[in-house]
């Protein structure tokens, strides 16, 4: 037999303790995400993979908002988070910081993301796209890497959180080895 656990008995850190954590090398950027509830679940999932920080860009909406917490059940206080206007500026200043910028897009060239090597030695900042549009050109021209994850199916995308907990897992299943 195999026993589901109680939440008691999963031993997660707090709040405070979780922000004390090392963090994977890693940032999520969310372009222009208009979904409360999209921003909210990403809050999440940026918690459950000890994400670095998570920036989010333009139209996407920024906590506190009861819709945004409905669905980040608490996240927002253990991810650190900064809102950032102009994401082209963002990423600019990211690349100055070293980050390898990977946008998450369906193109003509793109990286599928079974094919990611993940270096250990390098930080990555991964940027998601709107719901309708995804990431936009001009923030692909500036990416170093444009990820897509391959899908079987009849629909042309994932909702923006599931994919960013595939793509999360990729490389953090790298580094925690």
């Amino acid at each position: 037999m195999n026993r589901k656990l109680k939440l008691w008995e999963l031993e997660r850190p707090s709040v405070e303790v979780f922000q004390q954590m090392e963090k994977f090398p890693i940032v999520l950027v969310l372009d222009g995400i208009r979904s409360l509830n999209n921003v909210g679940a990403l809050f999440r999932t940026a918690d459950a993979f000890n994400v670095n920080k998570l920036f989010l860009c333009g139209i996407t909406p920024v906590p506190p908002h009861r819709e945004i917490q409905k669905t980040a059940l608490g996240a927002t206080e253990s991810v650190t988070w900064e809102y950032a206007e102009d994401i082209l500026e963002l990423v600019a200043k990211l690349k100055d910081q070293g980050y390898t910028v990977c946008a998450v897009e369906q193109t003509e060239k793109p990286l599928f993301l079974h094919n990611l090597v993940v270096e250990d030695d390098r930080k990555y900042a991964v940027i998601l796209g709107n719901e309708v549009d995804g990431v936009q050109q001009n923030v692909i021209n500036l990416a170093d890497l444009v990820l897509e994850v391959p899908q079987f199916g009849t629909k042309h995308s994932l909702n923006v959180s599931v994919c960013a907990g595939v793509v999360l897992w990729e490389f953090v299943r790298a580094w925690a080895k």
